[in-house]
Parts: C-alpha cells; structure tokens; sequence
C-alpha cells in the first residue's frame, strides 16, 4: 500500500470506525460483500470502473461499500440487480440514495414488495436509464473485466422471481466467476444445455445462498470451480447453506467459503 493509501486508511478508520482496504490500480476486484441473509457483489477493474451486483437486503451494504471503495468515493458506474426480491434489491435504494449510479441493468418482471417499489422510484428520480438483461449483453469494465449474461433469454413476466434470476459469467482479470443470484437448479441445466464447457468458472457464487433449490451437482461439475461462494446470514432461520449443497461441493473437492463465516471476502487478480 502506498503511503498516500495508508494514510487514506488510517483517517478513514479514524472517522467512520471501520477498516479501509483500498482496492489497487494494479489489480481486478472482486468483493462479496456480508450482507447478512442476501446478495451483494462488488466489481472494480483496473481503471476504476465499478459494478455492484444486488444490494442485499437493507441499508446494511452502505455500511460494507465503503470498506473497499473507500470512504469518500460517491458514484458507481453500474448497479445490476439480479431479480426483485427483497435480500437482493432491498439494499438498492439506499444506493441510488447515496451514489450516484450511472446505469442499472435488470430484468422487466415487476416485484411485489416495497423494496423494488422503492427501487424503481428510486431509479426514476434519480433518471438512471434501465437496461435489460438478455442472453449475451457484455457489460464492459474496462480491458480487463466483462460480465456476460446468459440468462434470462426469454420473456420473465411469466416466471417467478428466482426463476427470472439474472445469471452471467464475470471475467476479472485472469479470473472467471459464475453468478448465479437466486437461479433454481432447472435453470442451471438448461444453461448446462446451451453453453456446456463455456460454464467453466474459476469461482462459483452458489445459487439461492446455498439453498438446496440450486447448485445441481452436474451443473457444479461443468462449471468445475476452484472455489464456491456462499453469501448467507448467520446462524439464518432458513438452513443455508443445505447439507445437500455442502455434500455436491465437498464431493468435487471444491473450497467452501462463506461470508457468513469470514464477513466480505475480496478478491485480487491481475489482468492477463
């Protein structure tokens, strides 16, 4: 860390109480935020352009953001929010409220709770221009880092939440990682279908925070990550993770990390 960080670091721990861990202009960051019970990933590249994936349930993610981009750093370049349910967008507005965010990429199906309704009015006051998902945007960060969706590739109005669930795969630096969001295990093998080898992933965001609904064991098998990340609350009164998911991952010698257990966990990578 260069002295100009660390002194950063220092009169942010001073002030706001918590630990700055700068992200570095040599490297890709890749963050999964504890949220508790809910999702939020946040993306820097190399030349500063930044990505926040779901906000997670309530105004807990301002409190996360901060750590690893720093105190005083006020915009976000995109907000991506995987489907409407509360532990995913419930963070959101807080977000539009103190950030000032320059695109927002979703899908069109219409949540019923007052988090996305607070979300949209958010998006529309603020007039952050929507974009949706669809099979094969690239989201481009900068030379070193993409997100490319691969679902959804059909009209979601139809289909329930986690059903609608925005899958993609980020490349950060040298570094492949698949997010899943909320994504049921029929999804899964239906993109197990489509896309075969190209799932092949270097970290697996496990689906539906470890829910047995998800992480399939031939889909864990084709994606063949090193690592898998399970983003949960704990001690939840759900049981995520399942024993059945902690079986699939263990069973193909994959690392198991969760923030329920480790509190954010950040990754550093190179680019090519």
């Amino acid at each position: 860390m260069s002295a100009v960080l660390a002194s950063v670091a220092l009169i942010a721990s001073a002030l706001f109480g918590f630990s700055f861990i700068p992200t570095s202009p040599d490297s890709c960051t890749v963050a999964f935020l504890d949220v508790g019970q809910g999702d939020a990933i946040f993306i820097e590249s190399t030349d500063g352009s930044q990505m926040l994936i779901d906000g997670g349930v309530n105004q807990s993610v301002l409190r996360e953001l901060p750590k690893v981009m720093g105190p005083f750093d006020r915009s976000i370049d995109v907000v991506l929010a995987t489907h409407p349910d509360q532990d995913h967008i419930g963070g959101l507005p807080f977000v539009l409220d103190r950030y000032q965010v320059s695109a927002i990429v979703g899908t069109q199906l219409r949540g019923p709770s007052s988090a996305y309704r607070a979300f949209r009015e958010g998006s529309e006051a603020e007039q952050v221009p929507l974009v949706v998902a669809t099979r094969g945007t690239v989201i481009s960060l900068g030379a070193d880092a993409q997100f490319e969706i691969l679902y959804p590739d059909r009209p979601v109005s139809s289909l329930e939440t986690n059903e609608s669930s925005i899958v993609g795969k980020l490349t950060c630096g040298a570094t492949t990682y698949m997010v899943t969001g909320d994504a049921p295990a029929w999804v899964e093998r239906y993109l197990l279908s489509k896309d075969g080898e190209r799932l092949k992933s270097d970290v697996l965001k496990a689906g539906h925070h470890g829910s047995k609904t998800s992480t399939a064991p031939e889909f864990v098998q084709m994606v063949d990550p090193d690592v898998a990340i399970i983003s949960a609350g704990k001690d939840n009164r759900y049981g995520h993770p399942s024993d059945e998911v902690i079986e699939t991952l263990l069973n193909n010698q994959i690392i198991i990390r969760s923030t329920a257990e480790e509190g954010t966990i950040i990754f550093h990578d190179t680019p090519k």
